[in-house]
């Protein structure tokens, strides 16, 4: 009998999830007597793209502050990367720098320039690395701020409602950048939105934040671009969540008028 038929048979356990980069356990945060985090606990796990949608007031930007470290509450229990990056829905650019220069805004060392003109060029304005900031259409702009983010490499980008003022065509063209440049460099990214078409599209998970708790999540299982079949009910079930009566006579004569 050989050695190997002596052995005793070898069981490998299952390897373990990795841990989240984000983990918030029963975070609350009120102002005065408003509470506007309730208890919410989200975890976001490396490389996951996350969507987050809610209404006006439902606690959006305070979740997205506290993930940024820019107002965290104290004394409660927060995991976030050290290295973060935020891409806001105005570009922000600093008028009196050129391109290159918001993009390396903050790095340090002889090698700020060229890092700065290698995420110029992922993102499509190698030929704007010296342009004035008010010399960039909307969707150049946002181009520009996020290639600030991405040149950090960070383990968290935020992404807060980025594409909400640029027209359709444009925001299609932004979609597959994000999605191009998050697959290349894979951060854990939560988007926040207020569009379910553009959350559908492109998260791997949908979060509802209503009154300060995360109250739906939804996987989305197929691949972007095959999610054709699952959208319909997904968009309501979404909807509906957002308070939205996709079964009532207002609905119905939106759909009817942009189909």
């Amino acid at each position: 009998m050989t050695e190997a038929l002596r052995s005793p048979l070898q069981i490998v356990p299952d390897p373990l999830p990795p841990e989240p980069v984000v983990r918030l356990r029963d975070v609350s945060r009120a102002f005065g007597a408003t509470v506007v985090l309730d208890s919410l606990n989200l975890s976001i796990a490396p490389g996951e793209f996350v969507a987050l949608l809610g209404r006006s007031g439902s606690g959006k930007t305070t979740l997205l502050r506290t993930l940024a470290a820019l107002d965290p509450p104290q004394a409660q229990d927060i995991r976030l990367p050290g290295s973060r990056a935020t891409v806001f829905q105005d570009a922000r650019l600093l008028p009196w720098k050129r391109v290159w220069q918001n993009v390396a805004l903050g790095l340090r060392g002889r090698d700020a320039r060229p890092r700065a003109l290698a995420a110029l060029e992922e993102v499509g304005l190698a030929h704007r690395v010296d342009a004035w900031p008010l010399t960039l259409s909307g969707g150049e702009a946002q181009r520009a701020a996020i290639a600030r983010a991405l040149v950090r490499e960070p383990e968290l980008l935020l992404l807060d409602e980025p594409f909400a003022a640029l027209d359709a065509l444009t925001r299609m063209k932004m979609h597959a950048l994000v999605l191009a440049l998050w697959q290349r460099h894979r951060p854990a990214l939560l988007l926040v939105t207020h569009d379910v078409e553009e959350a559908m599209a492109l998260a791997d998970r949908v979060l509802v934040l209503d009154r300060g708790r995360i109250v739906a999540e939804e996987r989305l299982l197929a691949p972007r671009g095959s999610r054709g079949a699952i959208v319909r009910d997904l968009r309501a079930t979404l909807l509906r969540h957002l308070g939205i009566d996709v079964g009532g006579a207002a609905y119905a004569d939106l759909l009817e008028r942009h189909a």
